[in-house]
């Protein structure tokens, strides 16, 4: 049988009654935006974060476009962000109507360099956007004394980071404020798309739920341009389900990290993912890289192994950021990682037995003679 990326449907047999009995009750109350689950959700979320509050929101892009609006960006500004994310992180900044400044990445854990984020500061940043990438938290602690002096804030990107902490405290609560997704294989994932603001501000989660509720802080007043963006309270009964189990689960995914990389250590060619000083990962995604990725890959898949790419290519040498002007070779560190990651099946119901498959079918591979 094949091994898939992400297996949902461990999870959802998991937690397959509970939900059942939570949608019953949704409908039977007709509770269908807002209610008693959306603002239960949001105070346990909150409170398994660390943080003080927690709105939900529609998806993880906008949560982060919101978080940063009510951080104060505005249009005509620049927002800092690191070359190797997901798309998703540069589109909520053009959609303030601020520019997006990419910098390059740690070459071990590929999260933003701080030195290079500090560099790119200027008179115009309204915000630095560090991304925790693959289940990691990126060194916000670092980019602090320059931001702060500064004045900007820094808006986290924790859409992957459900649960990981550094230094003790959680993702979502190191800046001013963050936006994390709930899609559906994020650690923390819903029955289809929902996301949350996390912060420690009262006004800007106040901000925040105004914005994404047309810009109305009561029925029909309507003091700015906002959007429509409320998490939904069908998703809100899943997640409540899945938040409940969801550090026993997390755990599971460090037992799987560790098996793999003991599995891992003689195989040569093969590098490994390490854990920053600090963190404690949640290892959203297992990413090793290699020579040869886009072969190794193809011969997993005919495997029956179900590997990925996050992601083949940076946002700057994407045909939607092409108008920045940034040509290949601006970023050496996220370039040359996007030739070489690869991610492994990663969930936490992996079995031993799956991964052996999983690394025997990759050491067949990375052994193989070149062509």
């Amino acid at each position: 049988m094949s091994i898939p990326l992400v297996d949902l449907a461990s999870q959802q047999a998991e937690i397959a009654d509970e939900v059942r009995e939570g949608l019953d009750r949704v409908f039977e109350r007709t509770a269908f935006v807002g209610g008693e689950d959306v603002t239960r959700f949001e105070a346990e979320y909150a409170a398994f974060s660390g943080a003080q509050h927690c709105v939900g929101v529609a998806n993880g892009t906008d949560a982060l476009e919101l978080a940063l609006r009510a951080s104060g960006v505005e249009a005509g500004q620049e927002v800092v962000l690191p070359a190797n994310t997901f798309i998703a992180t540069a589109e909520a900044v053009s959609r303030t109507g601020a520019t997006p400044v990419l910098v390059d990445v740690d070459e071990e854990h590929l999260l933003i360099d701080p030195g290079a984020a500090t560099a790119a500061l200027g008179p115009r940043t309204g915000a630095v956007v560090p991304v925790h990438l693959f289940g990691q938290v990126a060194p916000v602690d670092l980019l602090l004394p320059a931001t702060g002096a500064a004045g900007v804030p820094v808006v986290e990107d924790a859409a992957q980071s459900q649960g990981a902490t550094r230094h003790g405290r959680g993702a979502g609560t190191l800046g001013a404020a963050a936006g994390t997704s709930f899609y559906p294989g994020k650690n923390l994932g819903a029955a289809g798309d929902a996301g949350a603001v996390t912060t420690d501000d009262a006004d800007l989660a106040q901000r925040v739920r105004v914005l994404g509720a047309h810009g109305s802080p009561t029925k029909y007043v309507h003091d700015v341009i906002g959007m429509n963006s409320r998490l939904d309270t069908v998703q809100a009964v899943v997640l409540r389900a899945k938040l409940a189990r969801l550090e026993k689960w997390n755990q599971l995914r460090r037992d799987a990290a560790e098996r793999y990389t003991a599995m891992l250590a003689d195989v040569d060619g093969v590098r490994v993912p390490t854990t920053m000083l600090g963190n404690r990962d949640v290892w959203h995604l297992y990413v090793v890289r290699l020579e040869e990725r886009d072969r190794v890959l193809q011969e997993l898949i005919a495997a029956g192994v179900g590997a990925g790419i996050h992601y083949p290519t940076p946002v700057h040498l994407t045909g939607a950021y092409a108008h920045l002007g940034l040509r290949a070779g601006t970023f050496p560190v996220t370039e040359k990682a996007a030739g070489e990651i690869l991610s492994l099946p990663m969930f936490p119901h992996l079995s031993t037995e799956q991964q052996e498959r999983v690394v025997d079918a990759l050491s067949t591979a990375v052994r193989r003679p070149r062509r």
